[in-house]
């Protein structure tokens, strides 16, 4: 069984949430509405332009970013007690899940490799400012470096979150997803400045909206729990 199945198997139940988790629900919805829609549009269908090298990129790094996100989603999910964390987990495991898929299925349609390029190196050519310096960066940092940049768990935070249990794990969860989301929303728009493709254009703008409401969410969780951020 996936871990998109496994989340799928189980029913999230809880008290009433507070009225911000209304908002952010809608904000997600409307995006993920946005994106199904042009997703079942694609079905049957073959690709129509020659993808950049953004378009590629963005593809690729975005599934290397999507897996490790997916794998702490489930994590928490598993664990904790929290209603409204598990829910958002959740959301963010299948969510992620769905859009891993699809990009890797962008690159089949392309007739590329999976991998290629250094992480975030399509990047260089991105207007200017902070997206321009790390990808004109990306060719002398080791990979390590680059995951940092882009928000990732290190692999010794990845240990911790998994051993980790209770309040402990909850706000770890929590400050490490906002970093990784946070690494995330400047990809999104550095492919919608130098991307070609429409559909991937859509799902970056997807992204951007949902993981923005998200961190507002997840920010909202950490003062309610008391976390330190």
């Amino acid at each position: 069984m996936t871990d998109a199945e496994e989340v799928e198997t189980d029913q999230v139940a809880g008290p009433s949430r507070p009225r911000w988790w209304v908002y952010v629900l809608v904000a997600v919805g409307i995006a993920a509405l946005a994106f199904a829609i042009g997703r079942f549009s694609t079905f049957g269908s073959s690709p129509t332009a020659t993808p950049n090298a953004a378009d590629v990129g963005f593809a690729r790094d975005m599934q290397v970013h999507h897996t490790q996100a997916i794998e702490m989603a489930m994590d928490i999910y598993r664990k904790t007690d929290d209603a409204d964390l598990r829910s958002l987990s959740y959301d963010i495991a299948t969510s992620q899940a769905g859009q891993r898929g699809e990009m890797y299925d962008w690159l089949v349609q392309w007739g590329l490799p999976q991998s290629g390029a250094p992480l975030m190196s399509w990047m260089t050519d991105a207007g200017h400012g902070e997206h321009a310096d790390m990808g004109s960066t990306a060719r002398s940092q080791t990979d390590a470096e680059l995951r940092a940049a882009m928000g990732m768990a290190t692999e010794d935070e990845m240990a911790q979150l998994q051993a980790a249990t209770g309040s402990q794990a909850d706000c770890l969860f929590l400050s490490l997803m906002i970093r990784h989301h946070q690494g995330a929303i400047p990809m999104a728009e550095a492919v919608l400045e130098l991307g070609s493709i429409p559909r991937v254009l859509t799902v970056a703008e997807s992204m951007k909206q949902g993981q923005t409401a998200e961190v507002d969410a997840m920010k909202s969780m950490q003062g309610r729990l008391g976390c330190t951020q």
